[in-house]
């Protein structure tokens, strides 16, 4: 896979930490050189962090990242373009960017705004239209607790229809005591997703050194990630009360 997209079911959901980890297992663990793309970065400003300079730090030596836009309004892509006089982004530049740094690069990571079809534009071009363009997979990042197995479900049901892979799941932020929704969205995810579960991100995992992030991301993610995560022993544990 040289180009994976990395969408969520929603937004504030750990998307960008997800990926850090995903960049960081790849570079840490298979030693592979990573790109991270963020097509449209909204609500923040020219001097301030973005989400891709996020993943660089987290996930360090061999990552490189890269912004097609920012707009300085916290709003959707085509919405945030619009109000700031600002071009939009389409998304055949997405995968002509995309295309470009995997001749450089062993993966890139496209991280999009928010969920699936949140609109880069006018025409309502979407990261669902950038990832068919690429033939990429998908990697969906979903909450832990209540409404994310419809949310789940929408998504897979929306990739199917435009006829684009589901890499899988991963949960964006593992709480540190899951409550019952938690523990049974965590066995139904993948029956809603139509997809298997990948990976388990602990909340709070931004939030560590980039040190440690690095040297925790393996066992976040499952194989197929690059990890080390065993989903059914985490199951098990989470069954036993473990977290």
């Amino acid at each position: 896979m040289a180009v994976v997209v990395v969408s969520g079911t929603g937004t504030e959901i750990g998307k960008t930490v997800v990926t850090a980890a995903v960049a960081a297992a790849a570079a840490r663990a298979e030693g592979r050189s990573v790109a991270v793309l963020k097509p449209a970065q909204t609500g923040v400003g020219p001097d301030e962090r973005g989400d891709a300079d996020e993943v660089v730090r987290l996930a360090g030596p061999g990552v490189t990242g890269r912004e097609l836009a920012r707009f300085p309004e916290p709003l959707a892509p085509a919405t945030a373009a619009r109000r700031a006089r600002m071009a939009p982004v389409r998304a055949d530049e997405v995968a002509e960017a995309a295309e470009k740094l995997a001749t450089e690069h062993d993966l890139v990571l496209v991280e999009g705004a928010g969920g699936l079809l949140v609109r880069f534009d006018d025409q309502g071009t979407t990261l669902a239209d950038a990832a068919r363009l690429l033939g990429a997979p998908v990697l969906v990042v979903a909450p832990a607790g209540l409404g994310t197995l419809n949310m789940a479900a929408l998504t897979g049901e929306a990739l199917r229809a435009r006829g684009l892979e589901q890499l899988g799941v991963v949960v964006g932020s593992w709480p540190r005591d899951p409550g019952l929704a938690e523990r049974c969205n965590l066995a139904d995810l993948p029956d809603a997703a139509g997809a298997p579960l990948l990976g388990a991100v602990p909340e709070g995992a931004g939030a560590l050194s980039p040190e440690a992030f690095r040297a925790a991301a393996p066992g976040w993610l499952g194989a197929r990630l690059g990890g080390t995560w065993d989903a059914e022993a985490f199951e098990r544990a989470v069954s036993a009360g473990g977290r």
